[in-house]
């Protein structure tokens, strides 16, 4: 919201002064346009620009812009990581409620800058699938873009969460095409990993990700055993080698350290999905993620300029402020 405040400056004439405050009053408390206030005041459209900007220069006119607790946030986190934008929504100790406003957050995000001809990258997991909930009860421009998956979906884990459910869910909501992969996040071999890699469908996904206008990805903390959906499938013992490892947290099930750089795992051959590189390289790189856990995950994201776009919750962000 803007707030014009009109008032006199003691070092001008009393004529200047009259003339700014009301040409300032036309144009800003009546809305005229500034040829209808040049035809009025008998000038041309030039001059009465001028007026304005003298007005502003002198004093006359003050332009407040209101701002919340958030904007502040979000402004300092956009500063201090480098960030696109950031998105900030309040806390709450219920995190399902959080997910939802952080839903709501990537919605108002996309409709504004989804287009035409674009190609839509999405990951999984539970803050990406409520953002397909919750696009079920928006209103949202028809475009004619393409929905892909960047990553292959985990094997044991509820249809609803699937990376193709939720490619589906968004796209239509849409009105746009959506795509699907035909291969987990991790296989079980390299070997199986190599021959999807030569498979059609791999072959028409990857093309996708070369050509992304923006990615929504959530951000994992895998060191919690107890948050990777593929403990019960590879072990506690593989789980457990990511701590040797350094990583603090992975995106596209692709595992990175506290400044963002890649680590090698045990899953790092057996992992279908984009590269963290072409992520970084995407116009809209859009991270979703919130709660005190999950902050060197997110910090590692940030610093390693893997996302350029942050939706999380105020307190999240206030605590990577402070970091």
């Amino acid at each position: 919201m803007l707030v014009l405040i009109c008032e006199g400056g003691d070092d001008m004439l009393l004529v200047e002064k009259r003339i700014l405050i009301k040409v300032s009053n036309m144009y800003y408390v009546d809305h005229l346009k500034q040829s209808e206030i040049a035809k009025r005041m008998g000038v041309d459209r030039t001059t009465i620009s001028k007026y304005l900007k003298r007005a502003q220069e002198n004093g006359i006119v003050r332009i407040i812009v209101e701002s919340n607790s958030y904007e502040d946030v979000e402004a300092a986190l956009e500063k201090r990581f480098f960030l696109r934008e950031a998105y900030v929504v309040p806390s709450n100790y219920d995190l399902q409620a959080v997910k939802t406003n952080m839903a709501r957050a990537g919605l108002t995000l996309l409709r504004r800058i989804v287009a035409d001809g674009q190609v839509v990258g999405m990951a999984w997991g539970t803050s990406i699938q409520e953002l397909t909930r919750q696009a079920r009860y928006e209103k949202l421009p028809r475009i004619d873009a393409d929905f892909i998956p960047v990553d292959g979906g985990p094997e044991n884990i509820d249809s609803d969460y699937h990376v193709n459910t939720l490619c589906y869910e968004l796209a239509r909501a849409f009105g746009a095409r959506s795509h699907y992969i035909y291969a987990p996040a991790i296989t079980r071999t390299p070997e199986i990993r190599d021959a999807i890699l030569q498979d059609g469908n791999y072959e028409k996904v990857s093309a996708f990700w070369k050509r992304l206008d923006i990615a929504i990805v959530g951000i994992g903390a895998p060191v919690k055993s107890s948050n990777l959906v593929w403990a019960g499938d590879f072990g506690r013992e593989a789980i457990d080698s990511l701590m040797r490892t350094g990583a603090v947290g992975e995106i596209c099930s692709i595992f990175y350290d506290i400044n963002g750089k890649p680590v090698k795992t045990d899953f790092s051959e057996r992992t279908i999905a984009v590269p963290l590189k072409t992520l970084s390289e995407t116009p809209y790189c859009i991270g979703m993620a919130a709660s005190r856990e999950k902050v060197p995950a997110i910090l590692g994201a940030l610093r390693g300029r893997l996302i350029n776009v942050l939706i999380t919750d105020e307190k999240t962000a206030k605590i990577l402020l402070n970091e």
